[in-house]
């Protein structure tokens, strides 16, 4: 497995809110580097982490399989994907699992993208197409088959979705021909349309509604061992949340285009607003039982899990609680 590095932020010498001046290295292994999850850079980018005495340093897995495995590895401290995966290892009997300690997103962030521009989509038209879609057991083709399902149609007889494409290369592949459709997380979506090659025509946020997508979480003897460093971040976390639910799309964009050299301004701002728009952040990193429990629900339907697993196991709300306290 390779772990790419994105980018090291360095302490200052005066820190406001770390009264014992220590500075804790941790790092995050991250699903994939997206403007879904602005949150999290904005929490950088104005220091939130670095006022919490976090040196932060983030690893991007390219595919929440990958982050589970340095997770567990302990080549990343704290892991940010789908909380599916946390399930898998806690099923599969392991006994320093991961636990979820705080929420970030409450859509899907992907989208439907084809060949041609399409005002009056309707899901009955992919019958018969070919669809490039996600690793199997992974969220985003879980959601995906979800909202196929809601609409009477049948993943495994209705089309054929391509499941063979890395995360990383499907919009690449798309380009190169291959599907009639494909589903795009940002920015990739928007670049295939400024590119040519494609047309956003649906949200799979809007359609699946609200769904407990990321989240962050550590092994249970992690957590155990650094409570500190667990509340540090996710007091950071919530000061991310709290400033994208307070300000514009231009002003989110401002922050967080460090992040994104790649992409202009004014791509990056109508991206936020894209996600902004249909409601994609949490208020709080409260993960709650009944989104956990829809979760599962999710899971079974695409037969991934075949029992249930306990939210008291695997997820905690003592961070989350005592960052939305503080406040």
């Amino acid at each position: 497995m390779t772990i790419i590095l994105v980018t090291t932020f360095p302490m200052t010498a005066c820190n406001k809110e770390n009264a014992d001046n220590s500075v804790k290295k941790i790092t995050l292994c991250e699903v994939t580097h997206s403007i879904f999850y602005a949150p999290q850079y904005v929490a950088i980018e104005n220091g939130y982490f670095a006022d919490e005495g976090l040196e932060l340093t983030v690893t991007n897995g390219f595919g929440a399989d990958k982050v589970m495995t340095a997770l567990i590895s302990g080549d990343a401290d704290i892991g940010f994907m789908g909380s599916e995966s946390s399930i898998y290892v806690y099923a599969e009997g392991s006994d320093d699992y991961a636990v979820n300690f705080a929420g970030l997103t409450q859509r899907a962030g992907n989208f439907l993208v084809g060949r041609e521009s399409n005002d009056n989509f309707d899901w009955s038209e992919l019958k018969g197409k070919t669809v490039i879609g996600g690793r199997a057991g992974g969220m985003p083709q879980m959601l995906f088959e979800y909202i196929l399902k809601k609409n009477n149609i049948n993943p495994e007889t209705d089309l054929e979705i391509l499941q063979n494409v890395d995360f990383g290369s499907t919009s690449a592949a798309f380009t190169s021909g291959i599907g009639d459709y494909t589903v795009e997380f940002e920015p990739s979506a928007t670049l295939l349309e400024q590119q040519g090659e494609g047309h956003v025509i649906a949200s799979l946020g809007v359609e699946s509604g609200y769904v407990p997508y990321t989240a962050y979480c550590a092994k249970k003897s992690y957590i155990k061992k650094n409570p500190d460093v667990i509340q540090k971040f996710t007091n950071a976390t919530q000061k991310g949340l709290d400033y994208v639910n307070t300000h514009s799309s231009a002003e989110i964009a401002a922050i967080i285009a460090p992040q994104f050299k790649e992409t202009d301004i004014a791509t990056i701002t109508a991206i936020v607003e894209r996600y902004k728009s249909q409601d994609t952040w949490k208020t709080s990193t409260v993960f709650t039982e009944d989104s956990f429990n829809l979760l599962q629900d999710i899971l079974t339907q695409a037969g991934e899990l075949k029992s249930p697993v306990p939210y008291s196991s695997l997820v905690t709300t003592e961070f989350s609680e005592k960052a939305l306290n503080k406040q």
